[in-house]
């Protein structure tokens, strides 16, 4: 396993951190993503630890809170000393029937962390994050709050997570000009078949030394081996009923056209080509993996040995290339004469006489 630090921070972790979201079912959408036991969660969360994976993620919306606790009492169950993993949760989604069960206010974060400190049975959280964009609470109000967690060392590090770029941008202006608790990560999803955030949010994040935390790397499942052109609806996935996230499925058919080759070279699935890509990513900080089973577990944790030749990626950023979008390809037009030698035209001071 390899280790990376968390943003611009000296908290490492490791560079797959397994995601809990199969974790208990509950109702709904959940249910069709998951529907682990605890005996289940016991087993994957022992097998990641023994992988060297020290860096968990779950949400208080999952199965209605049931996957922080799960996970909580997985850790508990195996006699984990607190110190030997990094807890990442999020708030933001609706958690009961109120008008404010919702969202990223002081009112609901302060209700929100006590409630999941609960369900995982810890005393301080390492990662809290924001799970989505709130278009009515002031983003200055929402900073206050987190900062004043970590003040209070209920909370370590903040994150946020679907947030567009110049959001994260402001928000990084307002935390310095006040001087609050900076945001460390971007949790986003990212993919072979979705790279959208190069655009703009991955210039942003490398500028201010910010972590991105990868979540659905498989594309929902679309690019785990079982989908195909000729089989786009297969009976054992949850994407056949939960088409999520949205993805432009030709250009995820030519890409895996691409990957079967190489994933035949390596004698291993399309799902770990698939996360060796972007685990080879340099701005990417860790990959967000889930598994309802240890075999699933086990082939993805074998990414992170799996180490893609320059030829291959290269053939793998060819055919999952974005679309040319403006401004992107004015950009390196206009900036041709800036990136060429340019002669120094003012005299030195020493060539004068």
């Amino acid at each position: 396993m390899q280790y990376k630090t968390l943003g611009d921070t000296g908290l490492l972790v490791s560079t797959l951190c397994f995601g809990t979201m199969t974790f208990h079912g509950g109702a709904g959408m959940f249910r069709a993503i998951g529907t682990v036991d605890q005996a289940g969660a016991d087993q994957l969360v022992k097998a990641s630890l023994d992988a060297g994976i020290n860096f968990f993620d779950t949400a208080d919306v999952y199965s209605e809170g049931e996957s922080e606790k799960a996970l909580g009492q997985s850790l508990k169950n195996l006699n984990i000393p607190r110190s030997n993993v990094i807890l990442a949760t999020k708030v933001f989604g609706r958690t009961g029937q109120g008008r404010n069960d919702v969202g990223a206010s002081r009112g609901h974060i302060m209700d929100a962390v006590e409630a999941s400190l609960r369900r995982l049975q810890t005393d301080h959280i390492d990662l809290y994050q924001i799970h989505g964009n709130d278009s009515i609470t002031p983003v200055e109000e929402t900073l206050r709050a987190l900062d004043a967690l970590v003040q209070q060392g209920k909370v370590r590090y903040i994150g946020v997570s679907n947030w567009q770029a110049w959001k994260i941008a402001k928000a990084l202006g307002i935390s310095q000009f006040k001087d609050l608790a900076r945001i460390d990560t971007l949790q986003a999803y990212y993919s072979i078949a979705g790279r959208d955030l190069e655009r703009d949010l991955v210039p942003l994040l490398e500028a201010e030394k910010t972590g991105l935390l990868v979540w659905s790397p498989l594309a929902g499942g679309l690019l785990s081996g079982k989908f195909s052109r000729e089989n786009q609806k297969p009976a054992d996935s949850r994407r056949s009923d939960f088409d999520f996230p949205l993805v432009d499925k030709e250009r995820a058919w030519r890409i895996l056209d691409v990957m079967a080759p190489i994933a035949k070279a390596h004698d291993c699935s399309p799902a770990r080509i698939s996360l060796a890509y972007v685990l080879a990513k340099p701005f990417v900080t860790s990959v967000i993996i889930g598994a309802k089973r240890l075999d699933q577990l086990e082939d993805n944790i074998a990414a992170v040995d799996l180490k893609l030749t320059p030829d291959e990626m290269k053939q793998l950023d060819e055919v999952s290339a974005l679309p040319p979008e403006y401004p992107g390809w004015m950009l390196p037009f206009q900036s041709s004469n800036r990136l060429e030698p340019v002669a120094r035209t003012v005299p030195r001071m020493s060539d004068k006489k």
